[in-house]
């Protein structure tokens, strides 16, 4: 490291230099060298020019440059190009102005390491004029953690916004099923009234064979609307997990129905459900979840592309079952693979990041595992829920805390 910035131990030209200041002790160069390199922030000497004099080891590890690089260098090597055309001539506007920019002020500004990466750092500037001409010392502090922190906190609160917001539409939206299941009800009702009272009229009656058709219809699409409610009403309320013996297929089908509501025209699902497939211990609800989770997240994925198909299948495992949820979308970016199952890790602008992390957090408590098949390059994205088959403490259970019997098939909520 140089240590000529500063002459120290120069007299001013005068000799009229007082007492008290002839007896201070100089500082020599091997205590300042130690001073700079013990330093946490990174400290930078140069000359009027805009030459390194001297450079610290905090700037070494900051920049990425050896002291030996940088002394008898331009400091514009660690600016951005955008910046470093403009350095020396603001010195030299300086110089001959006075008029002070930086100095004596200090502010954020950008930085660039070696690799061309750009730094945010604080910049404070001081000046000295020696006999040899006026020096710049710049104290420079590394801002990317403290940014990143900032960072980090606003994301957490606008997550914490967000997950307020879904609160509340979970609260409205069980009370709005709630409000929805009495006059489908009542509707369901009359419908069955109008049907019997044209039904007594016998094979005479005035009402033509396609209406009674048509309430019939109605009929049905009022039972499962009102079965649709059910469901939504018993998957979002708040409940104690419960774990019995169930088919995976009919759970399946449950979910799906919940999950296509809405689905764009267009899109096509298709089912390639296993037979004789063993029962597992299961909370049917949270096994729901996971499904409803996956399938959303492949029908976003395939918006917008040509073909438009979600490939849904089961089938047994080694040792388990295993139910796959196949997209015909790009498939997923290698740099997105890593965060995949990290919460509030989303790229979506409407999502939380929280559905593939509790997905995969389901299927560990189940003694499975949520695996992912990343795809690209013309194969979309595959995620693998596996479920292990009941021990053999398990096996025999009879009966559940809702009173089913452990091998009845699976029929709905």
């Amino acid at each position: 490291m140089s240590m000529k910035p500063f002459e120290r131990g120069d007299a001013p030209p005068d000799g009229s230099a007082s007492t008290s200041q002839r007896s201070v002790p100089a500082i020599s160069d091997a205590q300042l060298a130690s001073v700079l390199d013990t330093a946490a922030d990174g400290i930078i000497i140069i000359d009027e020019h805009g030459i390194v004099l001297t450079y610290n080891k905090a700037c070494e590890r900051l920049f990425g440059y050896t002291a030996v690089e940088m002394l008898g260098r331009n400091v514009n090597a660690i600016m951005p190009n955008e910046h470093s055309r403009a350095h020396d001539r603001y010195l030299k506007n300086y110089l001959g102005t006075g008029h002070r920019k930086i100095i004596g002020i200090g502010r954020e500004v950008t930085a660039q390491h070696r690799d061309g990466t750009a730094i945010p750092i604080h910049l404070s500037v001081g000046e000295a004029v020696t006999s040899a001409g006026r020096q710049f010392i710049g104290i420079m502090r590394d801002l990317r953690a403290r940014n990143e922190s900032e960072q980090r906190l606003a994301q957490l609160q606008a997550d914490l916004v967000r997950m307020a917001r879904v609160s509340a539409v979970d609260e409205m939206g069980a009370a709005l099923a709630h409000e929805l299941n009495q006059p489908l009800t009542a509707l369901m009702l009359y419908l069955q009234a109008v049907e019997r009272a044209c039904a007594k009229h016998g094979s005479g009656a005035s009402i033509p064979t396609s209406v009674m058709a048509i309430l019939e219809k109605a009929v049905h699409e009022a039972e499962r609307a009102g079965s649709i409610i059910q469901r939504m009403r018993q998957f979002i309320e708040k409940r104690d997990p419960v774990r019995r013996l169930v088919d995976i297929n009919p759970l399946i089908e449950d979910a799906l129905e919940l999950t296509i509501l809405g689905s764009p025209p267009g899109t096509r699902i298709v089912r390639a459900l296993g037979a004789d497939l063993p029962q597992v211990m299961v909370d049917p609800v949270q096994i729901q979840q996971v499904v409803v989770n996956l399938v959303r997240n492949a029908l976003e994925a395939i918006k917008g592309c040509d073909v438009q198909t979600v490939r849904l299948s089961t089938a047994w495992a080694a040792d388990g079952v295993r139910m796959s949820v196949l997209d015909s979308g790009p498939g997923i970016r290698p740099e997105g693979i890593a965060e995949l199952f990290k919460a509030f890790s989303s790229s979506k602008s409407r999502g939380l990041g929280l559905g593939l992390a509790i997905s995969k957090s389901i299927a560990q408590t189940h003694g499975g595992d949520l695996l992912v098949d990343a795809g690209g390059g013309g194969r979309g994205a595959c995620f693998t829920l596996l479920l292990p088959l009941p021990d053999a403490t398990t096996a025999g259970t009879t009966t559940t805390k809702d009173g089913h019997n452990g091998p009845e098939r699976h029929r709905g909520w």
